[in-house]
């Protein structure tokens, strides 16, 4: 009995510890894929927005164009600059969008990967995602990934640490369990032997009685 439960318990909290583990997949995947469709549908409307600018510049490129026959050199020329710097401003952000769209989705491939492999490193492209966002307004995407991959590698080095403590701990317990149950059977081996040295005592106790009642008749 003892040996079986030996076996048993281990095996028991091995298989909790796989099921948790697997809800927390699914949790995240699903946490993960609502991001991303999130993330989708902002970027759709953001698009969206761009159209209608550039549609309004096309509306005041027309009236521009009515209005260059009529004003004097000056004008036109400042009108033209001012067009300039608006098809500029909407052309880097066109760009800056396709930029953003590609790097959503390799960061989506390395993510799909990383599940993969480990299940914990979702929380680290969460944190990662949530830096850059905040990090994207401010600088360009050099800046950016720069902190992002030394943001990932402290996240990555803590996390290890963290799981290697937790390893150790449960180890440490597990010995300790074995521990006490090598104990217990060796205490019950001792009390069976003492036991059966009662026993016997007994025994020989009874033989001589019954022979001395024997010899007595």
């Amino acid at each position: 009995n003892f040996t079986n439960c030996t076996t048993v318990i281990p095996l028991t909290f091995q298989t909790n510890v796989l099921t948790e583990l697997r809800k927390w997949k699914l949790s995240l995947i699903e946490h993960h894929k609502l991001q991303m469709r999130q993330e989708k549908e902002k970027h759709a409307a953001h698009v969206r927005q761009l159209r209608n600018e550039m549609e309004n510049l096309k509306e005041l490129l027309r009236t521009y164009e009515i209005s260059i026959g009529r004003k004097d050199e000056v004008v036109i020329t400042n009108l033209t600059q001012a067009l300039e710097r608006q098809k500029e401003r909407v052309e880097l952000m066109r760009k800056f969008s396709l930029w953003r769209i590609q790097h959503v989705k390799t960061k989506q491939e390395e993510y799909t990967n990383r599940i993969a492999d480990r299940q914990f490193r979702t929380g680290l492209m969460k944190k990662v995602w949530a830096a850059w966002r905040a990090i994207s307004e401010e600088k360009w995407k050099e800046k950016v990934a720069k902190a992002c991959q030394l943001r990932a590698e402290d996240v990555c080095v803590q996390l290890t640490n963290d799981y290697e403590a937790k390893i150790a701990e449960l180890t440490a317990t597990l010995e300790q369990t074995k521990a006490e149950i090598l104990r217990l059977h060796s205490e019950r081996e001792q009390y069976e032997d003492t036991m059966k040295k009662a026993f016997m005592r007994g025994v020989c106790a009874l033989n001589l009685e019954a022979m001395t009642m024997f010899q007595g008749k």
